[in-house]
């Protein structure tokens, strides 16, 4: 049988789709527009969209599991027409706002919220991965480390655990391969505490510059960002990061846990990656 990886050009839906295939499994990708994926030879496409029932019924003929992101709008009917399809697992890519305390009246949370309660009423066995601040993130910075060795952060002490999408497409493949986490929640983080300011030093080490924090104000801070972030996800990222301030972010072993290694640090995910974040 098949595994449905939805998302597969996303951070972590491509590193999935990448272990899968080299371990030989039989994969179908899918995407609005599927002749924008790049895929290894052999891997099929498919047109998928999340909000589109229409496009339900195909992606998901002769698919055994699933590889989702978290997408309200359709999700009763995706749902559906899995069970009708025969689907015997679900993993959902879901996120760390389910911890808040009111997660009804934080958008990021009530988002994934409703996409999770879903799965779990539908009957059909899932995993839940509920994954923190990504390491990836760090690219918000990348545009003024090509320009300069000064960056602007709203919030610069807040503390965030960040972790590397390699862990988070680790434990998807275990739970997309194997039964040991049916029907399990699991919060992933990356293993240590950080402020934005310590990364942006960790960063600037791995570089070798040394990097200049300017701290903006929340409204400077929204002023800055509202031109790319959407106003709901943006009111609910600057709760989270004001909270944060000079609070320790929880840790989880999960990850290595799981995969039985330990999970990979900032450090790790910004040597690998420093290159990219100014080229």
């Amino acid at each position: 049988m098949t595994i449905l990886v939805t998302g597969a050009r996303g951070n972590v839906g491509r590193r999935v789709l990448q272990r899968l295939y080299a371990a030989g499994h039989s994969l179908r990708a899918s995407g609005r527009n599927p002749a924008e994926l790049d895929v290894p030879e052999g891997v099929e496409t498919v047109a998928l969209d999340l909000n589109d029932p229409e496009t339900f019924v195909a992606a998901l003929a002769g698919v055994s599991k699933v590889l989702l992101y978290a997408e309200p709008e359709g999700i009763n009917a995706f749902l559906d027409v899995a069970d009708k399809a025969g689907v015997e697992h679900i993993v959902l890519l879901s996120s760390d706002t389910l911890y808040l305390d009111d997660v009804e009246s934080d958008p990021l949370a009530h988002h994934h919220k409703i996409v999770e309660d879903a799965l779990i009423s539908s009957g059909l066995p899932y995993t839940i991965l509920r994954p923190g601040a990504f390491c990836t993130n760090a690219f918000l910075w990348s545009h003024a480390l090509k320009a300069g060795d000064t960056i602007d952060q709203v919030f610069a002490e807040s503390q965030v655990a960040p972790i590397h999408e390699d862990d988070i497409a680790d434990v998807a493949v275990v739970a997309l391969t194997e039964k040991t986490l049916e029907n399990e929640i699991l919060h992933l983080t990356g293993p240590e505490s950080l402020t934005f300011r310590r990364e942006l030093e960790i960063i600037g080490e791995v570089l070798g510059r040394d990097i200049v924090v300017n701290d903006l104000t929340r409204e400077e801070g929204h002023a800055a960002m509202s031109p790319f972030v959407e106003a709901d996800i943006l009111r609910s990222l600057l709760n989270q990061w004001e909270t944060g301030v000079g609070v320790t972010a929880v840790t989880s072993a999960t990850a290595e846990r799981i995969t039985g290694k330990p999970a990979r640090t900032f450090r790790e995910w910004a040597e690998e990656y420093a290159q990219y974040l100014v080229a």
